[in-house]
């Protein structure tokens, strides 16, 4: 698989993430670790025969267990903090240092064997960062207040999905195949931590049972593949900048949807995050 098709195959979890706000606003009112376990079995389950009809099961056995490790609580542990920080603060601040983890992934890149660091990279993923921040900052938060256990959580889930993303680099030689158990174990994991700490609400209508099996096939299901392909294989610098699209994106599928007004900040925010990933291509191409 030539680098190019990697990066694209990599950025289709990127898109699929742009649906991940309007799809999780859907399936409410199921609580944070309830929805991950149902959709990580979701994509679990999909996982199972999409590697049996490719490689079939027996792959699975020759990953070894030090991977597994890694790849479950990469995952667990993203969207443990995720849930967590815009349960003690669901605002824009919050979300700001969220999506810092695009920018930690351009950034730390440059400290992979064979990998260099570019200004063009910087420049691009400051310019991203600009574009993103007038996103979330301005975006509609409610009446929640700002929460610093919040923020430094964000900070965290940030900095995990980041490091997650490029030590994934250093499994390269491991099938995408194993991404199956990953989900499935974290969906075990947050299986038990509903049980532990949530009540159980289960979603409601025929449009919260769809964005529950939408998100299990898409956003927290087949992006996780997408994405391992990416950064194994893939421009893993251009991913990065790239993956600030998905706020952008994310934004406007809620327009469209009528959940949230356009605003001339979107405009700006558009030129900017183009701009940046334009930029970070270009030192790329350069390289």
């Amino acid at each position: 698989m030539s680098r190019t098709r990697a990066t694209t195959i990599g950025f289709s979890a990127v898109l699929m993430w742009a649906f991940l706000a309007l799809l999780t606003i859907g399936s409410s009112p199921v609580p944070p670790f309830l929805l991950s376990a149902m959709c990580f079995g979701i994509g679990g389950a999909i996982g199972l025969v999409w590697t049996a009809r490719r490689a079939g099961l027996g792959i699975l056995k020759t990953v070894p267990w030090q991977a597994y490790v890694f790849g479950t609580l990469g995952l667990f542990g993203y969207h443990a903090l995720y849930f967590t920080a815009f349960r003690l603060g669901p605002n824009a601040s919050t979300g700001l240092i969220a999506y810092l983890w695009p920018l930690f992934i351009v950034l730390f890149s440059g400290l992979l064997p064979g990998e260099h660091l570019r200004k063009g990279h910087i420049a691009g993923a400051i310019i991203a960062l600009i574009g993103a921040a007038l996103i979330v900052l301005t975006a509609k938060s409610g009446s929640a207040a700002i929460s610093y256990p919040a923020l430094g959580l964000a900070f965290l889930c940030a900095l995990t999905w980041s490091s997650y993303s490029i030590l994934s680099r250093r499994f390269g030689a491991v099938p995408t195949e194993s991404v199956t158990i990953y989900c499935l174990a974290t969906a075990a994991l947050s299986a038990i931590a509903h049980l532990v700490i949530e009540r159980t609400q289960w979603p409601s209508g025929i449009l919260g049972w769809a964005s529950v099996a939408a998100l299990g096939i898409g956003p927290v299901g087949a992006a996780f593949f997408t994405w391992d392909i990416g950064m194994k294989r893939g421009d893993i610098q251009l991913l990065g900048v790239a993956s600030y699209a998905a706020p952008l994106l994310s934004t406007l599928i809620l327009v469209a949807a009528g959940i949230s007004d356009p605003t001339a900040t979107l405009a700006i925010a558009t030129v900017l995050i183009t701009a940046g990933a334009a930029l970070a291509a270009r030192a790329s191409a350069v390289g």
